[in-house]
């Protein structure tokens, strides 16, 4: 792929000074060549990758770029917190004051459609033609990429959602097999049951944004790929009977869960599944690394398989990488966009991160035994958009959901208000 880049670089070096030329607020100090001149001095690269495996795959990530691209220095600017939250409000108010980053981490999907329609991204597509992405990432993919014809981010990465993350020395000590296989959640919670009564925790679960990604999964479960869709295109009722079931389900999921969810993040309430202190999680495939991390082996040590339900489907994700209008760097950041999505980049990141490639020219030889299915499973496996991450609705409706899904958790409410509740999160967007 080094060798394609280079050759291809009086093609990519035109659609960049085009773009440099077109762009609103990029203003460039070296008439947009990609040089080492002010423009491309620098990158800010602004993530909420502060720690763990996540921090892991992003110093994996600049060790190729400053490879690729040793005339730009890179810059830090990632801000720990609440699994992006604090990111996300520190980057509101600098685009708010017209101080954005070169860049930023934000997931891909309808989370980019506030930036959007405030006319704070500047279109890449010209960018997967200069970097040769249209054939190095699904034709689905980039479908669920492009809004009213226009991209606005390059993918770093696939995350699935819809992961049961299992200790298996648990599940064995109450005479629950391990290797078994779920048709469904009733079948799931009667070993959940059999748990609860013998004094062991269950499923554990952490504060309120991973009870929303519990949440999309038993939706996803209970409603069927096409109707969970459904929800977020307006052709499944949300106040109809069968999310009511939906819902009762996940009020059963949540009497399962420990009493002190809400003062835990996904890292610990995953360690109490490594530790034993619970038997099942269910987290994206980010938590994959943090088995391996403490040397744990799949198969032995944990299983991993997605949530009772949903067999056969990819509940997906992905982070993505933006250019800003008004970004000080714009060819630093175009720069960084093409280590991003390059061969090489993206092998680099995800081996650290756990999550797969969105390239499908990645040799799932390079990957770990459970990316190895991961990238299988999304090869064939039915997609649908997460709700928690940012693909399947704006943050508007996410955040209402999680106002109404906090409520509900807390007590605060029942199955008919959480519904009501859910319905007119939905309708606004």
């Amino acid at each position: 792929m080094r060798v394609n880049r280079r050759t291809n670089a009086m093609v990519a070096g035109a659609v960049i000074a085009g773009l440099t030329l077109a762009a609103c607020g990029g203003d460039s100090d070296d008439g947009g060549d990609g040089g080492g001149g002010g423009s491309a001095a620098e990158v800010e690269v602004f993530t909420w990758w502060a720690a763990g495996s996540e921090k892991a795959g992003l110093d994996a990530l600049v060790n190729v770029f400053e490879e690729q691209h040793p005339e730009t220095k890179f810059v830090n600017g990632a801000v720990a917190g609440g699994a992006g939250s604090a990111a996300k409000d520190l980057l509101q108010s600098r685009l708010q004051a017209n101080d954005p980053p070169d860049t930023f981490q934000a997931h891909a999907g309808m989370e980019l459609l506030d930036y959007i329609n405030a006319g704070q991204l500047q279109d890449v597509s010209l960018l997967y033609d200069a970097f040769e992405l249209r054939d190095a990432f699904p034709a689905d993919l980039i479908e669920r990429l492009t809004h009213d014809g226009k991209i606005y981010s390059i993918p770093s990465n696939i995350h699935r959602a819809n992961v049961v993350w299992a200790n298996p020395a648990v599940l064995e000590a109450n005479d629950i097999d391990p290797d078994k296989t779920y048709a469904d959640l009733d079948e799931w919670f009667a070993d959940l049951d059999t748990l609860q009564e013998a004094g062991v925790t269950p499923l554990s679960v952490a504060t309120a944004w991973t009870q929303v990604h519990l949440l999309e999964t038993i939706l996803l479960s209970s409603l069927g790929a096409d109707a969970y869709t459904g929800l977020w295109e307006g052709t499944t009722d949300w106040n109809g009977p069968e999310v009511t079931e939906a819902l009762e389900n996940f009020e059963q999921a949540m009497s399962y869960t420990n009493s002190d969810r809400d003062g835990l993040d996904w890292p610990e309430a995953t360690q109490m599944v490594i530790d034993g202190n619970a038997a099942f999680n269910v987290m994206g495939d980010w938590a994959v690394a943090a088995f391996e991390e403490q040397g744990k082996v799949l198969g032995t040590d944990f299983t991993a398989f997605p949530v009772p339900g949903t067999d056969g489907v990819f509940d997906f994700l992905a982070d993505s990488f933006t250019l800003p209008e008004g970004a000080p760097h714009p060819d630093g950041a175009r720069n960084w966009l093409e280590t991003v999505g390059s061969l090489e980049g993206q092998t680099a990141f995800n081996k650290a991160k756990g999550s797969i490639p969105a390239r499908v020219d990645a040799d799932p030889a390079e990957f770990s035994a459970y990316q190895q299915t991961a990238i299988e499973s999304f090869g064939q496996d039915t997609i649908v958009s997460s709700l928690a991450h940012g693909a399947a609705a704006p943050v508007a409706v996410l955040n209402a959901i999680s106002d109404a899904t906090s409520k509900f958790t807390a007590g605060a409410s029942d199955v008919a208000t959480f519904q009501s509740e859910l319905a007119a999160a939905a309708a606004t967007s």
